[in-house]
């Protein structure tokens, strides 16, 4: 394990000095309208915790890593899995419940960071914003998955820590953003009051009369400072009915997310091929077996100078290494 991280780290230093050489400056300040905030956190306190935990000298790189972590024994043993994989992400998963301590999460940031792996988290698919019955039991155990989730991302140094917007629950979506934007406000005061205010993520959603499409996503981020918007591709695959086939169609999405993030955070994406019917998704699925590709993902990313991760949700471990083969070949052109 030693010699894994400790090649890991020689090549990170090694790269330091030519990566700061190529390093750019974004020519569009930060957005300045339209956010809500806790109360006593200034904007610029804000804007930092917006984009914390992502290296400035990774300019224009794509970080590939798969959802969930290859093995809960040990974070050494993980780690080194990751690396053995070739990967530099890894979205830690607890969709199925909380599985890892904070002693276990301090020890795992502190091997990610040596092997240079960036972390981020999914929250527990429980843990959503916009309840109809706010304060209610289903609205209380939400905000304390969402808490604990903020805790451990904190204590491993992950972020940004993804959620999913909620339902419609048969308001408006309109209704629905302004709760989720509301329940959001609030959760961001309590987590500051604790020191967990870290990156949060709003994933695109899969169904196409549900709450969670690409606008929807972009409307609360426009509206809550520490939340950044995360395009789930299968999920737009789906919804869109087939239609991310063109590097355009993956530029124009990408451009719009573009706008929505602070100048030094890099886009958070997730990944996988997808099946579907009648615009909604089914399920995520080997890669091949659906028609949304890689490829035309990679020549969007490289038309950007933000960097970004690469999530791949595909339920083997072959597709998530021709996607990660795919996405890093494009980027050594």
């Amino acid at each position: 394990m030693g010699n894994v991280l400790e090649a890991a780290a020689y090549f990170v230093a090694a790269s330091r000095a030519q990566l700061l050489l190529a390093e750019t400056s974004r020519l569009r300040p930060p957005p300045t309208t339209g956010f809500s905030h806790p109360e006593g956190h200034s904007r610029a306190a804000l804007s930092r915790i917006r984009s914390a935990s992502f290296l400035s000298l990774d300019v224009a790189t794509t970080h590939v890593g798969p959802g969930g972590l290859p093995s809960r024994e040990s974070p050494e043993g993980s780690v080194e899995q990751l690396v053995r994989g070739g990967y530099d992400a890894c979205e830690i998963d607890f969709g199925d419940g909380f599985w890892m301590d904070r002693d276990f999460a301090r020890r795992l940031g502190e091997v990610a960071r040596q092997a240079a792996i960036r972390l981020s988290v999914h929250a527990p698919l429980a843990g959503f914003m916009g309840h109809t019955e706010r304060g209610g039991r289903k609205h209380q155990m939400a905000v304390g998955m969402i808490d604990h989730t903020a805790g451990l991302a904190q204590a491993c140094g992950a972020a940004p820590v993804v959620i999913h917007p909620g339902f419609l629950l048969g308001r408006t979506r309109e209704a629905a953003i302004d709760a989720v934007v509301e329940q959001l406000t609030e959760l961001g005061a309590r987590l500051a009051a604790k020191g967990r205010l870290v990156p949060f993520g709003i994933e695109v959603m899969g169904r196409v009369q549900e709450l969670g499409s690409l606008d929807d996503v972009l409307a609360i981020s426009s509206r809550v400072d520490w939340v950044r918007p995360v395009p789930d591709f299968a999920h737009m695959h789906a919804t869109s009915d087939g239609a991310f086939t063109t590097v355009e169609r993956f530029v124009a999405a990408l451009e719009a997310v573009d706008r929505a993030l602070s100048p030094d955070a890099p886009f958070h994406i997730h990944f996988s091929d997808v099946n579907y019917a009648n615009r909604n998704e089914k399920s995520h699925v080997p890669y091949g077996e659906g028609t949304l590709r890689a490829e035309p993902l990679a020549e969007a990313l490289a038309r950007f100078s933000r960097p970004a991760t690469v999530i791949s949700e595909s339920p083997d471990e072959a597709s998530n290494q021709t996607i990660r083969e795919i996405l890093k070949a494009n980027q050594s052109r």
